[in-house]
């Protein structure tokens, strides 16, 4: 709990109403959508504006408190999980779209606005704002830019960190920091917001930011590409792209995933195929009916059994819909469901879901994998049981393999989620010692007190998985564990 002094002085700065610390607030606040992890906060607050969170900080500051910044709590990293207790400081009250600027193609907002009524708002302008993140419904767009959200319209539009100009922030001592503006060209030092996009709460409290918007397209068609070989699939996505057909959406659903999505969606997917490919492809009508007409032959010369079109936008929009509720859909198997989500090169694609195949049956896992097939983000999901340690800890030494797997292809541990705890441990393999070294030094020049979502990014545990040797997937060999010492 904290001091009455201090809780008094927290108190002062949002009112009563607002602050938090009984026991019910406090249980509420100490995990996340991350499976597996929880600490109790020692308080939650909920300020309304930039100059209140400037107040709130300034008193942790002083006190050494830690400071963890809470959206909607949808993340799947572990990235709000109080590790440390603390002050939790949702930003949900701070949810007003300030301002949609047509004649700049921009809009700003308070970083607690709901994702989905942010698009809502913004197309109704004749405007368009394409990151996707399937969580969109109840996720913030300050949790969007903090994790480095993607989504389903990656390929075609690339992620939040392509869209955010600039950025109000809170620092660690308390001070104001603004950032960018309605700019197309901003040379001026070091990229600041750049640096806050994807910094997952550990630098500064974002506040309000201003993204970029397009014109909306006026018209979207759906189709879906059915196969009974995975890389046949996966040769349709490289073939894509080498005709430089870039669709809106180009989703891949392995076999067991589909099957549990049609059982929950009741769409008619294909059940019985090895893969299934949501193509979707948006802009003027010409031009999409052009694109799919060469993605139609595309799809048939790779290799598709059976190929079905959206007659309909609602019908199209069906399939995209299904596809969203992958997550949702897995979970009703097992009472524990872990989504996780690496990267690799398109032309990986399919030796990827194959490695992942193999590592589950190694480790007796169950899991199914699904994901944005266009950009190489896929997500393998496991199905298991929190209160079965020894099923999790198999669990947790085939993830450690699929991230070592999708390094040594060329990938990356995360493409979307972020780092948060889960991928603490594995940073380093990514970035190396050279980046982890680098990313301290900025971490300890902002944040000298490290109040800022302790915990996070930089893990202190060790970590032992187990290799195998399989020099042809990954390039390497190792025949006996190794222990990994985090920094």
């Amino acid at each position: 709990m904290l001091e009455s002094v201090i809780r008094e002085l927290l108190i002062k700065v949002v009112g009563g109403k607002w602050f938090k610390d009984d026991p019910e607030s406090l249980v509420s606040y100490s995990y996340d959508a991350t499976p597996l992890y929880q600490a109790m906060p020692d308080g939650v607050i909920f300020p309304e504006s930039t100059q209140q969170v400037s107040d709130i900080v300034k008193i942790c500051s002083k006190h050494r408190i830690p400071v963890i910044t809470r959206g909607a709590g949808s993340n799947l990293c572990g990235g709000t999980i109080p590790l440390q207790g603390g002050l939790v400081v949702v930003m949900t009250r701070m949810n007003k779209l300030l301002e949609i600027d047509s004649d700049n193609l921009t809009a700003t907002f308070q970083t607690g606005l709901n994702t989905k009524q942010f698009h809502l708002a913004v197309e109704r302008t004749g405007l368009f704002y394409p990151p996707d993140p399937s969580s969109m419904i109840i996720c913030t767009m300050g949790g969007n830019i903090a994790l480095g959200a993607g989504g389903l319209r990656g390929l075609k539009y690339g992620t939040t960190k392509d869209y955010v100009l600039g950025l109000e922030a809170v620092l660690p001592d308390g001070s104001i920091l603004r950032t960018g503006g309605k700019l197309v060209k901003d040379a001026a030092g070091y990229d600041l917001t750049r640096l806050l996009v994807g910094s997952g709460g550990t630098l500064a409290i974002l506040t309000e930011a201003t993204v970029k918007l397009i014109p909306k397209p006026s018209y979207r068609k759906a189709m879906v590409a059915v196969y009974d070989d995975l890389h046949a699939a996966a040769r349709t996505v490289s073939n894509i792209i080498a005709h430089h057909i870039f669709p809106c959406t180009l989703e891949f659903m392995d076999q067991p995933t589909l099957q549990v999505v049609e059982d929950f969606a009741k769409i008619g997917l294909p059940v019985h195929a090895k893969a299934m490919l949501a193509i979707e492809q948006d802009g003027n009508a010409d031009d999409v009916e052009r694109d799919l007409k060469q993605l139609e032959e595309i799809c048939l010369a790779s290799g598709a059994v059976q190929l079905n079109i959206a007659k309909t936008p609602e019908e199209g929009a069906k399939v995209m819909e299904a596809r969203r509720s992958a997550l949702a859909a897995l979970s009703r198997l097992r009472p524990t469901t872990i989504l996780e989500d690496a990267t690799v090169p398109r032309s990986k694609i399919a030796d990827m879901v194959l490695e992942v195949q193999r590592i589950a049956q190694k480790y007796d896992v169950q899991i199914c994998t699904f994901g944005h097939a266009g950009d190489g983000n896929l997500h393998p999901t496991a199905m298991t049981d929190a209160r079965d340690p020894e099923e999790i800890h198999r669990v947790e030494q085939a993830f450690a393999e699929i991230f070592e797997v999708a390094i040594a292809m060329g990938g990356t541990i995360t493409g979307e989620h972020g780092v948060g705890i889960v991928k603490a441990p594995y940073l380093e393999w990514k970035v190396g010692e050279a980046g982890i070294k680098m990313m301290k030094s900025i971490k300890d020049a902002i944040d000298p007190h490290q109040i800022m979502n302790p915990g996070k990014l930089f893990a202190e545990t060790r970590k032992r998985i187990i290799y195998q040797d399989r020099t042809e997937a990954v390039g390497r060999t190792t025949t006996q564990d190794e222990e990994i010492q985090t920094p």
